[in-house]
């Protein structure tokens, strides 16, 4: 833990130096995933363990309400994200958990949902949470995006993922931090695609590099 060692001052200086070295095309790509599974109709799951846990029901909630503008949401002919932290249903979970063990809780799930073409985002900062291998493992065998946001070495998950961002720290909480910030500029990064804003905007759009789905 850098803040037992480190005031204040010292542990921003250390974020932010960990911030400078994020890749930039690994977030990216995360954007450009998701922006697609937008445009294809297609799904996005989330998983991760406690703090990851609640990163990704952050993200969900981030993603499924602000990838539309305020004024849009009650709009029933909005094209809609499909994203789904299969973290969040306790019932689910620890029926599970208490059934088939807790490696299963995110694998189970996934096989209920999950069809090809769809985005698996797969949040461990030691990349060798069994749960979220399982689930990891089932996704890439069945056509399924995984997108590994890790920390630490990686673990397996690095190894198992088609793409990720990576934070080689071996401090959860920063990692932790990392993570949830790149997750809020790949909000609005999808925001400003499909609502066609900012960068994305159709006067800007030769300037603004945008992939095909």
């Amino acid at each position: 833990m850098l803040g037992v060692e480190l005031v204040w001052d010292g542990y921003l200086s250390r974020l932010h130096r960990e911030l400078d070295q994020v890749d930039s095309a690994a977030v990216a790509e995360l954007s450009e995933w998701i922006y697609c599974a937008w445009s294809d109709g297609r799904m996005v799951f989330v998983i991760g363990n406690g703090g990851s846990a609640c990163t990704a029901s952050h993200m969900a909630e981030d993603l499924g309400k602000s990838s539309l503008a305020p004024e849009d949401l009650r709009d029933e002919s909005k094209r809609r994200l499909k994203i789904l932290s299969l973290t969040d249903n306790v019932g689910w979970l620890t029926a599970l958990g208490n059934d088939c063990g807790y490696d299963q809780v995110f694998v189970q799930q996934l096989m209920n949902f999950g069809q090809a073409g769809d985005v698996l985002v797969a949040i461990s900062g030691s990349g060798n949470s069994p749960n979220v291998l399982a689930a990891a493992d089932w996704a890439a065998r069945h056509g399924i995006k995984v997108f590994g946001m890790t920390g630490y070495d990686g673990g397996r998950l690095r190894q198992m993922q088609h793409a990720g961002l990576h934070v080689p720290l071996n401090d959860m909480g920063m990692v932790e931090s990392v993570h949830v910030c790149a997750l809020h500029w790949v909000v609005d990064d999808v925001f400003a695609r499909i609502n066609s804003v900012g960068r994305y905007a159709p006067r800007r759009s030769a300037q603004a590099a945008s992939g095909d789905c």
